[in-house]
């Protein structure tokens, strides 16, 4: 191939073939620390954990709109429980009153919650880099997965 000049400097050289990038990987801390954050908005806005908000069961039964408290699941919000859509929840209050009423009863562990996790995240990762997470990216590099942490 014969010589050509490079766009940038004008020189003459050869012709270098692109590299691919590879697919960037999933990474299981990033992962960890939204559905964290998720569960901690869903325990202070509805106050039921993730699973339950969204399957509407309580104690492994399903309750949607059963029980009557400030505890709300997305089928009670749809009209797929007891109470029907836009319904009363607890003790006859509507949605905005009971979201409310959860709100501020769980404000402050649910924001130090949303603030805190990515902070811990972030500094264990980086406390963690070395001894942890180098080695287990390897072993999970070696497995074939298209993960990694941190």
């Amino acid at each position: 191939m014969p010589a050509r000049r490079n766009r940038k400097n004008g020189r003459f050289s050869r012709q270098t073939t692109r590299r691919r990038r590879a697919k960037p990987k999933a990474n299981l801390t990033n992962i960890v620390v939204s559905a964290v954050v998720a569960n901690a908005i869903t325990e202070g806005v509805f106050q039921s954990n993730i699973v339950d908000f969204i399957t509407g069961r309580t104690d492994g039964v399903f309750k949607a709109g059963a029980d009557g408290s400030y505890r709300l699941t997305l089928p009670e919000l749809l009209g797929l429980g007891a109470g029907g859509i836009g319904g009363n929840y607890s003790k006859g209050y509507g949605f905005q009153r009971v979201v409310s009423d959860n709100i501020k009863k769980n404000f402050v562990p649910m924001m130090g919650t949303v603030i805190l996790a990515p902070m811990v995240a972030n500094l264990a990762t980086k406390v963690l880099r070395k001894p942890v997470i180098l080695p287990a990216n390897r072993l999970l590099k070696t497995t074939g997965l298209d993960v990694k942490l941190g």
